[in-house]
């Protein structure tokens, strides 16, 4: 005896569950791997370089803007007010990158590099961006 279905199932829905779990895993994927990457301080608008050091994993920022305003630690200050700060970097070890804005005379942030490394600072690196 030959039973026959009264009701027709299609099954071919069923094929939509594995391509929603391929694109929230590409989603997944594509957001894990974009660059968040937040650097603290004030925003400056650094030189290009296509030459640039491998990250650095204790440091503390110094940006000077506008020629003469100087932060640390996000704060302003003058260059003549690092010294004691410097020396508060030093005693943790901390290495100084200085983000001077692409239009700072040269002189002053060579003061400020050399301010630290009186001061005993480890090392000081420029920040610099990779050209587009």
């Amino acid at each position: 005896m030959k039973l026959v279905r009264t009701k027709d199932y299609q099954f071919g829905w069923l094929l939509v569950f594995p391509l929603l779990d391929v694109v929230f895993l590409m989603i997944f994927f594509l957001l894990l791997s974009s660059n968040f990457i937040l650097q603290p301080g004030i925003s400056v608008n650094v030189p290009f370089s296509k030459f640039m050091l491998a990250p650095q994993v204790k440091y503390q920022i110094v940006s000077i803007t506008n020629g003469e305003t100087v932060y640390f630690r996000d704060q302003k200050t003058s260059i003549d007010e690092l010294g004691r700060q410097f020396d508060a970097a030093r005693a943790e070890g901390r290495a100084i990158i200085i983000k001077a804005d692409r239009y700072t005379p040269y002189e002053t942030v060579i003061r400020v590099a050399n301010l630290a490394l009186e001061h005993g600072v480890p090392s000081v690196a420029l920040a610099t961006m990779a050209p587009k």
